[in-house]
């Protein structure tokens, strides 16, 4: 699978109809989900809802124009096509998880989920035929999920910015540590480019992005879990998976497989 242009090809079409069907289906669910949470009283999550909903609506749309530029690369046989195959993958994943999770709550069905799952596969596929090192795809999955915990992180704040008047400094913790999360979980995303483009400063942004998810998470996890829901917090899986990837990134054989895998052909 390594270097088959063709196969990259008929990937990249695949890739370019995910992100159309991101698209549609997002948008047809949008003032569904929001009517619902208003029906049932929770204005709180129709904010949320009504943001996140569009953020992922705008940068799936997009994922859609990335694979079109990496159709061209592989028909032109080009070495950095499946790289940007993975860049609009990694988009999908998110745009496909997320808006299951409010859906689902609300007993709606959850046909995103659909997109998840494309990207899924397309991710993977991109870094077969990318010859990525077994290692590195297995760090690279594993800060995905970082990625993808960490932009949720960012997203019950602006819910909860909406029902916390009352409280003046966890109003203003909301405000802030809503795009603690989100830049953090930008930062996850660059480190996986990085790693895969076999870059010297991934692991320097990767810290960055362990950081800014554990100082956003685990003030917001800690409160939740001990003063609001009394039992472990949703809040707390991304800092603690990004606390455990910087342990990692800081062990002398992260950084030795690392620069192996920098300096390979």
């Amino acid at each position: 699978m390594k270097n088959n242009h063709k196969i990259g090809s008929a990937l990249a079409i695949l890739g370019i109809l995910t992100g159309v069907l991101a698209f549609y289906l997002i948008a047809s669910q949008y003032n569904q989900v929001i009517g619902v949470k208003l029906a049932t009283d929770r204005t709180d999550e129709a904010m949320s809802v009504r943001i996140t909903y569009a953020v992922l609506g705008w940068v799936g749309t997009a994922s859609a124009a990335i694979w079109a530029a990496s159709f061209y690369g592989f028909l032109n046989k080009e070495k950095w096509a499946w790289f940007w195959g993975t860049v609009a993958a990694t988009i999908q994943l998110l745009a496909g998880f997320f808006p299951a999770i409010p859906a689902m709550d609300s007993h709606l069905p959850v046909p995103t989920l659909s997109v998840f799952a494309l990207g899924g596969v397309l991710w993977f596929s991109m870094l077969f035929i990318g010859g990525v090192d077994k290692k590195i795809i297995t760090l690279t999955f594993i800060a995905g999920l970082a990625y993808v915990l960490t932009f949720i992180d960012g997203v019950a704040p602006i819910a909860k910015f909406t029902t916390s008047h009352d409280n003046p400094f966890w109003n203003g913790m909301y405000v802030i540590t809503q795009q603690v999360s989100w830049w953090g979980a930008i930062a996850w995303a660059m480190f996986i480019f990085g790693a895969l483009l076999k870059k010297s400063w991934a692991i320097p942004v990767g810290m960055f992005a362990g950081t800014m998810s554990m100082l956003a998470g685990y003030p917001l996890g800690l409160y939740n879990a001990l003063f609001e829901v009394h039992r472990f917090s949703m809040f707390l899986p991304a800092p603690l998976l990004s606390t455990a990837l910087i342990v990692y990134l800081f062990l002398p054989s992260t950084r030795k497989m690392l620069e192996a895998w920098n300096a390979s052909a």
